[in-house]
């Protein structure tokens, strides 16, 4: 019989706070997960002992000639999670490395650095990701200083399913090395499939990095990864864990012109803990009938083997559950114009037709392309022209605190319209609407940092959502609820009717009487002469929404980011200029200003 033993005293005590919360994280956990948790914490202490410290805490140091700066600007956190893996390894392979996100690195400091390495993605139509805004403005500036002595590489994400891939990790490659910068590395770029993109790039520039610096490379190098005792650890991207549905129910009336869904899910055994704020990532599969166009516009047997990556599956598997089959690429427009031999596609992918490349982008998905462009493919050259399908995020509808750690909760807008007389999906959203209660769906969680609710609760919060943008809304709300935050919480609410698509209406009625919401400003955009959308509310509340900022309230936009969020954003300045004497440039300050102290923040997509 094993006797209990009373754990020896820490070095370093705790607080109560934290003593708690760390209980309540590892409770119910295996042996070998808290042998693994034991390990991942050690190493995240030798990390931090040795310099890599978290970018968004860790306090700004001199740069070091001796030492790689890694900056990194992140919307989602794929760039945030490529340069953490960076630092690592290079840290495990003998490169000091100071790690810190872009906006909170001091820009006086880049006229000093000697070796700089940037991880950054493009958002949308080829903008900068909200914390990167002030870095990226600064080095494209005027105010920017000769960088002759610096040496640097930059690493972009991006999705190149839209014509401006990429864009601001170009951008940036370009302007340093006009500033007088040389590059110790080519400009990498990585698409959707990220680690795939991203792995050979980072290999070679961590190289090259080392000898930049004159660090010899080490004759053994450590993994930078705490690998989990018998191959198990907490879910991941890689490996997600297969959560149950608990309940999956539509939320719009049958006659909404876009079914909406809210899911319950368990997490029940998986570990897993998240944050309002925090995303859900989901792998989906394919809709089955979207295969059988593919495999009938294309003639080919969904039951041949295919061999690919290492592996060998029949095609219908590939194409269902392991290729991207929904978003069109300029890398597969490029494939299927020299499969097809179509001259009218070959002369879309020029540099002088590039508006109707992004709108072949914007209009088409790939099984358009071939129907429009018939042409012969093999399915093993199908299979390798097809990139891989990747997770969809979906932001966190609910609060642990207020539906218990082990269930999470999305709100899903089922995407299916006809387009080019034929049905057309979105992968994830089919998927997730179509699951009965008990049918599992692979997880994984997506911290989100800076969409983090005020630590001072008795701030005012202002929250911009229309559609299922409203969803980390309903989770912020049921969090101050249950904590019973002192701030007052503001909600603007957007969708087309208001007798159709009104989503949790029961729930933002009850929080109304209840006290834990304090306001619901709706704008339902066909339900009037004139359509009306959540910035029009904003503008006509302008005088208050002004004042609850210059009191200190922090404001929250969820939703779409090619036009609602610019849309608010505009509306945003314009308030600030009617409400608060500002020029227009004084204006875009005072909103820039609220961004680099994280009270204006943005969840868009």
């Amino acid at each position: 019989m094993n006797a209990l033993v009373a754990p020896e005293p820490l070095p370093v005590a705790l607080s109560a706070e934290k003593t708690s919360l760390l209980a309540r994280l590892v409770d119910g956990l295996a042996a070998d997960e808290l042998y693994w948790i034991a390990a991942w914490s050690a190493a995240r202490a030798g990390q931090a002992r040795h310099g890599l410290r978290r970018a968004d805490t860790a306090p700004a140091t001199a740069p070091d000639p001796s030492r790689l700066t890694l900056l990194y600007g992140s919307q989602t956190g794929n760039a945030k999670r490529l340069a953490e893996q960076f630092a690592a390894r290079s840290e495990s392979g003998g490169l000091p490395v100071r790690l810190i996100r872009a906006d909170a690195y001091p820009l006086r400091e880049l006229a000093k650095e000697t070796h700089l390495l940037i991880v950054i993605s493009t958002q949308g139509e080829g903008e900068p990701p909200d914390d990167a805004r002030g870095l990226v403005e600064f080095i494209a500036g005027k105010r920017a200083p000769r960088l002759t002595g610096l040496r640097y590489a930059v690493l972009g994400l991006g999705d190149s399913s839209y014509p401006q891939f990429c864009a601001i990790g170009r951008q940036l490659d370009e302007r340093l090395a006009e500033l007088g910068a040389t590059r110790f590395a080519p400009l990498g770029e990585a698409d959707v499939d990220i680690d795939a993109s991203a792995a050979p790039w980072s290999v070679g520039a961590l190289e090259q990095a080392r000898q930049s610096l004159g660090t010899a490379t080490p004759a053994t190098v450590r993994s930078a990864t705490v690998p989990a005792p018998g191959g198990r650890g907490l879910p991941s991207r890689e490996q997600p864990f297969a959560a149950s549905v608990l309940a999956n129910q539509r939320i719009v009336s049958r006659d909404s012109a876009r079914a909406v869904h809210h899911l319950e899910l368990s997490l029940e055994g998986s570990g897993l803990r998240y944050a309002p704020g925090d995303a859900i990532g989901i792998r989906p599969t394919n809709p089955p009938a979207l295969v059988g166009q593919w495999l009938q516009a294309l003639r080919l047997d969904g039951g041949e083997d295919v061999a690919h990556a290492g592996r060998t599956l029949p095609l219908a598997q590939w194409l269902g559950q392991e290729c991207e089959l929904t978003r069109l690429t300029r890398a597969f427009v490029a494939a299927h114009a020299a499969a097809s031999g179509h001259a009218d596609l070959m002369r879309v992918l020029r540099t002088e037709h590039a508006a109707a490349f992004a709108g072949l982008l914007a209009s088409h998905q790939p099984i358009d392309l071939l129907h429009r462009y018939p042409g012969p493919w093999r399915a093993s050259d199908l299979v390798a022209a097809l990139r891989p399908l990747t997770p969809r995020l979906y932001s966190i509808a609910s609060s642990p605190r207020a539906v218990g750690e082990a269930e999470v909760h999305l709100t899903v807008a089922r995407i299916e319209y006809e387009a080019f007389g034929a049905p057309h999906w979105g992968a994830a959203s089919a998927f997730l609407s179509a699951l009965a209660e008990d049918a599992t769906v692979p997880v994984f969680i997506e911290s989100n940092d800076r969409f983090r609710l005020p630590a001072d609760d008795a701030r005012d919060i202002i929250m911009i959502g229309p559609g299922t943008g409203v969803a980390p809304f309903r989770a912020f709300v049921q969090d101050r609820r249950e904590t019973g935050a002192r701030g007052r919480n503001w909600l603007f609410f957007g969708n087309r009717h208001f007798t159709r698509d009104f989503l949790y209406q029961v729930e933002w009625q009850e929080a109304l009487k209840s006290g834990a919401l304090h306001r619901l400003d709706l704008a339902f955009s066909r339900d009037g002469a004139r359509k009306t959308y959540v910035q029009h509310r904003l503008r006509e509340q302008g005088r208050q929404l002004y004042a609850w900022l210059e009191d200190g309230a922090h404001l929250y936009v969820c939703g779409d980011a090619s036009h609602m969020a610019r849309d608010v954003h505009d509306a945003l300045i314009d308030i600030a200029v009617a409400h608060g004497g500002h020029s227009p440039d004084a204006a875009s300050a005072w909103l820039a200003d609220l961004l680099t102290q994280g009270r204006y923040v943005r969840d868009v997509y």
